[in-house]
């Protein structure tokens, strides 16, 4: 057995032996249905943990990770589309109340984009990051090209706001936000500093003070 699978195990059983037995009540009562109230498209990237960072318990969060937290087109092609069947599935069928699409700093997908997605040696990345490319192109035109990093910062932020507007785009998504006030949002958290900045309807990044989270 490897090393990482050794570590998986020893995890499960310090979840058993303490997260669950503290929990168990709830875990039964999840166990006749779930009910988030939120689904959140976060990025792959193994530093940035919704829940975690939310401090949400078991059953409040729908969670659907990709890389660079995109929100794809609505594209009726009968292919095979992850998100926009987690996303179908949240708003259709669990009925949550809330989309939050939550980006992160030093995203390495952004950064991948914001230098080129042409130059990227992988099979599927660099198709995936497509939708991503409109929110390059505004990025570049105020900003320019010759500092890569206040570029990616930038496509950090713009590709969320981007995302959020493309949600619009699914026909029961735009159905849920008119009948029944399905609300979308857009985040950014900093790994370094641990700072989340929320979206505002304008579009606008504030960051959120850590006495309102309490």
């Amino acid at each position: 057995m490897s090393d990482a699978a050794k570590a998986l195990i020893a995890g499960f059983r310090r979840f058993r032996a303490h997260g669950f037995t503290k929990q168990r009540e709830l875990y039964e009562e999840l166990e006749k249905g779930q009910s988030p109230h939120t689904l959140i498209i976060a990025c792959s990237d193994s530093r940035v943990d919704p829940a975690e960072i939310f401090d949400a318990r078991p059953g409040e969060l729908f969670v659907v990770r990709n890389v660079a937290n995109l929100v794809p087109p609505y594209d009726h092609d009968g292919g095979r589309h992850g998100v926009s069947a987690a996303l179908e599935f949240a708003v259709k069928a669990l009925k949550v109340k809330n989309i939050l699409v939550m980006g992160h700093g030093q995203c390495g997908g952004v950064a991948a984009c914001a230098h080129g997605i042409e130059k990227l040696d992988f099979e599927f990345v660099g198709p995936w990051l497509e939708p991503m490319l409109p929110a390059r192109e505004a990025s570049v035109e105020a900003l320019g090209e010759s500092d890569i990093d206040a570029l990616s910062n930038d496509l950090e932020l713009r590709s969320v706001e981007y995302s959020v507007a493309r949600l619009k785009e699914f026909p029961f998504v735009a159905e849920a936000i008119a009948e029944r006030g399905l609300t979308l949002h857009g985040a950014r958290f900093s790994i370094a500093t641990g700072e989340l900045e929320w979206m505002s309807p304008e579009g606008a990044f504030d960051r959120v003070a850590p006495s309102e989270v309490a």
